[in-house]
């Protein structure tokens, strides 16, 4: 694996589709410019762009590409002429990049498009309406190469709960990365395990339940094998969004271990709060800020190492001040 860049607050390396950068790399000589990607994340992220059309040696302009036949093995050939087809050579520079990029923490894939699309692309047949239910010819290359690795398409993050959810993503695959670094060992995992046991638990308990007893059984048995198993169904958990109730309960669950340091007014006051932003109220940093602020008064080292409450600073910026 290439090595990560040590430095506290360096830039995290994310893949994205060139023409979401502004550069005029499409079919027809244009860009897909997005600045939410370029003005707000890059100010963290530092992107590393691919078209895969014009690394095949497409030019720009060039005729453009669509895919046809099944929606398990479609094919990617000219729209005007369907004696181009590019599947194979995409197909190939995606495992290629896959095997090269291994040092990305996520990526952002370009909506719709035959090579990039993640999903929904459209794949036409000779006759008929074209189905909705294909992936790049690409991405699902680069993805089969790299499936734990955080991806969205550039249109999904305009919606808040994809961003926020892709972005935790990004970040919790960044800390297993810089896991890795140092070498797996089974205490070094589940010191990981317990550091997102709250986050987790926001998002999937009875994942967070599944991988506890994975890492129980790590030093039992291959620990590279657990890891890979470990990486998998950790992002396949993250991936499944949190929700207002179970954002509260682990809040609830929280509030447990101030209940020797706060008195009743304190007590009923965070109850309150809780029950506000369960019921869609007032925003989840209402609660968290109060929690924070009790633990500030009340450390305790266990939750102090939870990235739950303390997560990276540049997340917490990106995710909205949680």
């Amino acid at each position: 694996m290439t090595k990560l860049p040590s430095a506290h607050g360096a830039k995290i390396r994310l893949g994205i589709s060139s023409c979401l950068l502004g550069q005029k790399v499409r079919f027809d000589g244009n860009h897909k410019l997005d600045s939410y990607l370029t003005d707000t994340l890059g100010l963290y992220f530092d992107w590393v762009p691919v078209c895969p059309e014009v690394a095949i040696g497409l030019g720009v302009p060039r005729p453009p590409i669509r895919l046809v036949g099944s929606a398990s093995t479609p094919r990617a050939v000219g729209v005007k002429d369907d004696s181009l087809d590019v599947t194979d050579k995409l197909a190939a520079y995606g495992k290629q990049q896959a095997r090269q990029l291994d040092d990305l923490s996520g990526y952002v894939f370009k909506s719709k498009s035959p090579s990039c699309g993640m999903e929904r692309v459209k794949i036409y047949q000779r006759t008929g309406i074209p189905a909705k239910g294909g992936r790049g010819v690409y991405a699902e290359a680069f993805l089969s190469g790299q499936p734990s690795l955080p991806a969205e398409e550039e249109g999904r993050l305009s919606n808040p709960r994809l961003r926020e959810n892709f972005i935790e993503r990004v970040f919790v695959y960044r800390r297993w990365q810089e896991l890795m670094t140092h070498g797996l060992t089974a205490s070094r995992l589940v010191e990981f395990h317990t550091r997102h046991k709250l986050a987790l638990m926001a998002h999937d308990v009875e994942a967070y339940r599944a991988l506890g007893r994975l890492v129980a059984q790590a030093g039992r048995r291959n620990l590279n094998e657990a890891g890979r198993e470990y990486l998998a169904k950790l992002m396949q958990a993250f991936q499944r969004l949190g929700t207002p109730a179970r954002h509260a309960n682990v809040q609830m669950h929280l509030m447990g271990y101030l209940k020797h340091h706060l008195d009743a007014a304190d007590k009923a006051e965070l109850l309150g709060v809780i029950h506000a932003f369960r019921c869609g109220e007032i925003p989840i940093a209402s609660p968290l800020t109060l929690i924070k602020h009790h633990f500030r008064r009340h450390p305790d080292p266990y939750i102090i190492g939870q990235t739950y409450l303390n997560p990276d600073p540049r997340e917490l910026l990106l995710r909205g001040g949680l």
